[in-house]
């Protein structure tokens, strides 16, 4: 079994460039995540490697719903809505510690997007395309009905609601717990490592040269088939390729604003009509609110692996808000995170951003190079089978190597062996209890059962440990497991990877992170044994990222 672990990264990268795999992935995403995944448990050695922190793009900065589409429905696009409505479910029970239903809201009012007939209608047609299960088949609310799961709904024109499920989800552990799944399984991963150009033979490509992000180190890795998966930099992988490209993608932003359920006292997930006619989510979670996402073109110019949240941005979620709960009073100051990401469409003339299909396409180059690009979080299982199926046609034909089909169909990720979502809250009632024996409280243990499954076990030996070592600041045993089995178990290599994509908590609990933020560096650069200026750039980056969370762009300046 493959180590996952950030302490050997310079001993993982000899091996690497030692090996010819069978499939390159550039991309440690959602996509490439799952990719891998399909891959390695049909058999194929298989390396990964991405830029960033896994996860880094697109795939920790999504509206973290793994959903139907039934916006979808509204533009016809039948097809998408039956797969994406029956993947929601495979998801769901391959990881019902990073996936949970969620009951949502759809407003009617007088004017909006979505009449009474026409909601009604399509709500039993997604249910019957997507395969929704008896329980959670759509509902319609009266006027009544909907202001007693909402009161703070604008009351004025409102005629009732539709109300039916999505999941919510993380998705950046959704992604880390499907590549510790991938590497449990064989495959390699590496983060923070740049493909930089391909390798030929007779004009075929033969693998990537590579530069480590961290020591500026260059490599080769070798392997039969490439798949370009590279989210928002598909465009920029193609383009090292001398194949030609057709399709372009087209950027958009969507930005989330946070916001203590203190001062909006959200009580239900709501999808609504905003002031210009488009549709924003609304979303409770621990004790705070979230709210997007906007839709806007970014430009290829500007900085993808740091889209920011602008003033316009920020205004446009506020009023929207204001909008659909007009007794709710919130002001910027009230803002306590947010989170910009780019979601990488295929360009189609003349469409607006929010109508432009989230469909995903692949395409083969003539130097045999595979690109995967478009696509939702939802489809990523569907959507990888989809490549990994053209990679083995390929494989067969060009090396005679012979592979077998898709097994990730009832396959559990990373954490999810405690026997499907039908166990989960027991299992995680369970964990909360044995907490004690730890050295852990009742309230611990169910977070770290709750959001680590059955990986909970690791953090519990790992934090009974720490219950005799003096801890600094405001280290604690629970905190000081989390830090290290990141480290251990998912190859955190930055502050940044923790607060932000190993546990959320910039965006979720950003008080959290000042708290702890002194006594977490501290630990890492003892774990990880960083000298002075690498700590000092860690921490000028973590100031950063909590600094974008907050202040608008254009304030910058100013501040």
């Amino acid at each position: 079994m493959q180590t996952f672990s950030s302490t050997n990264r310079e001993e993982k990268l000899t091996t690497m460039s030692q090996v010819v795999y069978d499939l390159i992935v550039i991309g440690g995403g959602i996509t490439g995540a799952g990719i891998a995944l399909d891959a390695v448990t049909r058999g194929m050695k298989v390396a990964v490697v991405e830029m960033q922190d896994f996860a880094g793009g697109t795939s920790s900065r999504s509206t973290k719903l793994v959903h139907g589409g039934l916006r979808y429905l509204k533009q016809f696009e039948v097809k998408m809505v039956a797969e994406v409505g029956k993947e929601r479910e495979i998801v769901y029970e391959n990881g019902a510690h990073v996936t949970t239903p969620e009951w949502m809201l759809l407003p009617i009012h007088k004017g909006g997007t979505f009449g009474k007939l026409s909601t009604s209608f399509g709500l039993r047609v997604y249910d019957y395309l997507a395969g929704v299960k008896r329980k959670e088949r759509r509902k319609m609310l009266t006027a009544k009905e909907t202001l007693n799961r909402e009161p703070l709904v604008k009351k004025e024109g409102l005629r009732g609601a539709g109300y039916y499920v999505e999941y919510r989800t993380d998705d950046a552990r959704l992604t880390l717990e499907v590549i510790k799944k991938a590497v449990e399984n064989g495959a390699e991963f590496i983060n923070y490592v740049k493909a930089q150009s391909f390798t030929y033979s007779e004009k075929k490509i033969t693998g990537i040269e590579a530069i480590d992000q961290i020591t500026g180190k260059k490599l080769r890795i070798s392997g039969e088939k490439v798949v370009n998966a590279a989210g928002p930099w598909v465009d920029a992988v193609r383009n090292m390729d001398y194949s030609k490209n057709t399709k372009q993608l087209r950027l958009t932003k969507g930005v989330h604003l946070v916001v203590d359920q203190s001062v909006f006292p959200l009580k239900q997930a709501l999808y609504f009509d905003t002031q210009d006619g488009r549709m924003m989510f609304a979303i409770p979670r621990n004790g705070k609110a979230y709210v997007g996402t906007t839709d806007t073109v970014f430009e290829k110019n500007q900085d993808i692996a740091n889209p920011k949240m602008t003033i316009e941005d920020r205004q446009y979620i506020l009023d929207a808000i204001h909008y659909m709960f007009p007794v709710v009073s919130i002001s910027v100051d009230d803002v306590e995170s947010s989170w910009a990401g780019v979601r990488p469409l295929i360009y189609e003339e003349g469409k607006d951003p929010s109508e432009i299909s989230r469909k995903d396409e692949v395409w083969e180059h003539e130097s045999g190079l595979i690109t995967i690009a478009g696509g939702k979080l939802t489809g990523y299982r569907k959507m990888s089978e989809h490549v990994v199926d053209l990679v083995t046609k390929r494989l067969k034909s060009e090396t005679k190597q012979a592979f077998g089909k898709c097994m990730t169909i009832n396959l559990p990720i990373s954490g999810a062996d405690f026997g499907g979502s039908k166990q989960f809250e027991s299992f995680v009632e369970m964990k909360a209890l044995e907490a004690g024996q730890f050295g852990l409280t009742v309230d611990e243990g169910r977070h770290f059962a709750s959001f680590y499954g059955t990986n909970a076990d690791q953090l519990y030996l790992i934090a009974h440990a720490a219950s005799g070592m003096e801890l600094e600041g405001s280290m604690t045993p629970a905190v000081y497991a989390e830090v290290v089995y990141a480290i251990q178990n998912e190859m955190m290599v930055k502050p940044v990877d923790f607060f932000i994509r190993r546990t959320g908590r910039l965006f979720f609990d950003i008080n959290w992170v000042e708290l702890h933020k002194v006594s977490i560096l501290n630990l890492m650069k003892n774990l990880l044994k960083w000298d002075e200026e690498t700590y000092q750039a860690y921490q000028v980056e973590l100031e950063q990222e909590i600094h974008d969370a907050v202040i608008p762009f254009e304030n910058k300046e100013s501040v």
